[in-house]
C-alpha cells in the first residue's frame, strides 16, 4: 500500500479539533480540549519515548501496537487509572472514525486500531479520606518552593470548595474574589452551569501566598493555574493535577496508614 504522507493525518486532525467537533458534534470547549489534550499526549509519547520525528508521523506510524504501547505507558509510567486509559482509546477512535469517513484509506487503520480493547476496570472500591490522613497529606507538599506553594493552594482550594478538578483548573484569577465581604470563588460547572462557593479564611490566606508568586495582578484574566511549557503560559492539565496527588499521597501512606492507597483529585470532594 502507497504510505500516506503525515499532512494526511496533520490535516484531518485540524479539521477534526477546529470544524467536525465544535460545529457539527456541538461539543464543549472542555471536551474539544480532551480530545485535543489525548492526541497532543499521544505525539509527546511517539516523539519522546519512541524517537520518531514528529515530520515522520503518519497513518502507517500510529498502529495499534503502537496505541497498544501509548496506552501500557499511560498505566505503568504515567500512573493513570484504567478510567483514564479507556478514556484515552475512546478518544483516539472517536478520532480515526472521523478521518475513516473523510478519507476512505485512512478506513483500515481505524480497523487496525478496532484490535485494541477497552480494559476492564473490575468492580469499583470506596476510598474516602479521614482527617488525620487528610493532615497528612496536606503536609507534604514543600512550601519552601514555588510548586510546593502552589500544589497545597490547589489542594486546599478543591477541599474546601468540593470542586471537580477541571472546575478548579478553569478557574480565572478574577474568579477568586478574596477581597469580597463574604470571600468566595465564581465556579463553572458541567452545562455551563455557574455557582458562587463561599471560602473559609485559610483558603483566602493561600490564596494570598500563592498569588504574590504566581499572580501580582489579582484581576488578571489569566488562568489561575498554570503551567510553562516552552516558554508559553498555559492551562494546567488534569494529568499534572493527579501526578503530584499520586506523588504526595504514596509519601503520606508511608507516615499514615490511614491514606488510601492510591490517592487520586477526586478524594478530596469526598470529605
Amino acid at each position: 500500500m502507497k504510505k500516506l504522507k503525515g499532512e494526511t493525518l496533520f490535516r484531518l486532525i485540524h479539521e477534526y479539533l477546529t470544524v467536525y467537533l465544535p460545529n457539527q458534534r456541538c461539543c464543549s470547549p472542555n471536551t474539544i480540549k480532551s480530545y485535543r489534550e489525548t492526541l497532543n499526549q499521544l505525539f509527546d509519547f511517539i516523539t519522546l519515548e519512541k524517537d520518531i520525528p514528529l515530520k515522520d508521523v503518519t497513518f502507517e506510524t500510529i498502529n495499534s501496537h503502537m496505541i497498544t504501547d501509548y496506552l501500557d505507558w499511560l498505566e505503568k509510567e504515567r500512573h493513570c487509572s484504567i478510567s483514564t486509559r479507556n478514556q484515552r482509546l475512546a478518544g483516539l477512535r472517536s478520532f480515526f472514525k472521523y478521518a475513516g469517513r473523510m478519507d476512505l484509506t485512512v478506513m483500515i487503520f481505524q480497523q487496525d486500531l478496532e484490535k485494541v480493547p477497552f480494559k476492564q476496570t473490575g468492580s469499583k472500591t470506596v476510598d474516602f479520606m479521614t482527617e488525620q490522613a487528610l493532615k497528612v497529606v496536606l503536609a507534604q507538599p514543600d512550601t519552601n518552593t514555588k510548586k510546593g506553594i502552589r500544589n497545597l493552594f490547589f489542594m486546599i482550594l478543591m477541599y474546601d470548595t468540593g470542586a471537580r478538578t477541571r472546575e478548579i483548573l478553569d478557574l480565572r484569577v478574577r474568579n477568586f474574589r478574596a477581597d469580597s465581604k463574604t470571600p468566595c470563588v465564581h465556579l463553572t460547572g458541567k452545562g455551563n452551569k455557574k455557582r458562587i462557593v463561599p471560602v473559609m479564611a485559610k483558603t483566602v490566606e493561600h490564596f494570598h501566598n500563592y498569588a504574590k508568586l504566581y499572580h501580582p495582578d489579582k484581576d488578571s484574566e489569566e488562568y489561575l493555574f498554570y503551567t510553562v511549557r516552552n516558554s508559553i503560559l498555559q492551562q494546567m492539565s488534569d494529568d499534572n493535577v493527579a501526578r503530584f496527588v499520586k506523588k504526595y499521597g504514596k509519601a503520606a501512606k508511608e507516615i499514615c496508614t490511614e491514606v488510601p492507597g492510591n490517592l487520586h483529585p477526586h478524594l478530596f470532594r469526598s470529605q
